[in-house]
């Protein structure tokens, strides 16, 4: 109220004259702060001064580290580059469906073992193919056709244990009369392709010209009436090669005396095989294997080991040696890998069935015998047998 009443009793003339000093005085300031701006403009050195100061002071002010990186240009980001590797196990089955799992799904067990759940099958479907890659890894699918599609790996519908997985014909443009029976890694400008049919034919052809393959597939090698393709693996040119056959015979012939083919030819006799019976694998021996040992599993669960020097080398094309004696308790034989001591094997059944089994557990013993029982099955047979690698 002292104060209100203060301004009252002041005369009007002071009060304008209050407020006129008070307008001169910012006046003054605005002219002040022209002049210096000017004095700025017209000085480039003033200018970078000012510039540098503030910069400094915005640096201690927000001194953290850049979180956002300068580059040329934006990088192009595929699809691959967003999926971590990771070893997978690649499944397929008799009635067409695959999927693949984590290899880590499946624990390593004693010989003899029961198993664990591999896939949940359809009644009377079997487990054809399995195949340890890596995901970004491209797979060659090779059909009893005689076809080969190629896809990569993570591009194959993942899937847990107990699924059947997805229908090949929604993977590949394949036909409905067309199985996969062989399953491989690409590996880009490295050696051939070594082929084998059931009726005994062998054939290799160079890795190049499969370089690029069609949605469509390409054709691998061209079949006789009622001969299908059996098994695809990667040579050098100067290997040797183990044909199996599932009456427990096997031939070793040196790879040189099969001269490279293009894909669309016939292939030439690597066995000579009796009535009714058929090539079930190949192994490929060269310097970084010889000193490993020839696995034989029969279709009752029956297994052991070789040694590949107990294998004669021969002739193309001749009836070959002993490599297990079978007889109705083993069974006919179901598969056959080339394993060294430190390796590890996966058994599938027909229903579906797996056990992993470590190498070293199975007994090395002469062709001429029978093995022991690796994996017991009650009302099953063994389907395929593949290496861990």
């Amino acid at each position: 109220k002292i104060q209100a009443q203060a301004i009252l009793d002041m005369r009007l003339q002071k009060l304008t004259a209050l407020e006129t000093e008070k307008l001169e005085q910012e006046n003054k300031e605005l002219e002040d702060k022209i002049s210096y701006l000017k004095e700025v403009l017209a000085s480039e050195q003033k200018l970078l001064e000012i510039i540098k100061k503030e910069l400094l002071e915005l640096k201690e002010k927000y001194a953290d580290e850049r979180r956002t990186k300068i580059i040329p240009k934006p990088t192009e980001v595929k699809e691959e580059d967003l999926i971590p590797e990771e070893e997978m196990v690649v499944i397929l089955t008799g009635e067409g469906y695959i999927k693949r799992i984590p290899l880590n799904a499946y624990r390593s067990q004693r010989r003899g073992g029961r198993g664990i759940v591999g896939i949940d099958t359809k009644e009377k479907d079997i487990v054809t193919n399995i195949i340890i890659s890596s995901t970004h890894d491209i797979l060659l699918f090779f059909s009893n056709k005689g076809k080969v599609y190629a896809k990569k790996v993570y591009e194959i519908p993942v899937a847990s244990r107990y699924s059947r997985g997805k229908a090949l014909v929604n993977v590949f443009e394949i036909s409905k009369d067309e199985r996969i029976t062989a399953v491989l890694p690409m590996e880009f400008g490295k050696g051939y392709l070594f082929m084998a049919t059931k009726k005994g034919k062998v054939k290799k052809t160079s890795m190049d010209e499969f370089l690029s393959i069609r949605k469509t597939g390409k054709i691998a090698i061209e079949l006789e009436e009622e001969d299908e393709l059996v098994e695809v693996k990667v040579t050098s040119g100067d290997d040797e090669i183990l044909l199996a056959t599932k009456f427990g015979k096997a031939i070793r012939f040196p790879e040189r005396e099969v001269r490279a083919m293009g894909r669309a030819t016939l292939g030439v006799k690597g066995i000579s095989l009796v009535n009714g019976d058929e090539v079930v694998g190949i192994e490929v021996l060269n310097s970084e294997n010889l000193e490993q040992t020839f696995l034989v599993v029969t279709e009752n669960g029956y297994g052991k080991r070789s040694k590949f020097a107990e294998f004669p080398l021969q002739g193309r094309g001749g009836k070959g040696v002993i490599t297990i004696k079978i007889s109705q308790k083993t069974g006919l034989v179901a598969g056959v890998e080339g394993v060294g001591d430190e390796d590890e094997i996966i058994i599938s059944s027909m229903q579906g069935i797996m056990i992993r089994l470590r190498v070293k557990e199975i007994p090395i013993l002469g062709r001429n015998t029978q093995g022991v029982k690796l994996m017991r099955l009650e009302n099953d047979k063994v389907a395929t047998v593949v290496k861990v690698v």
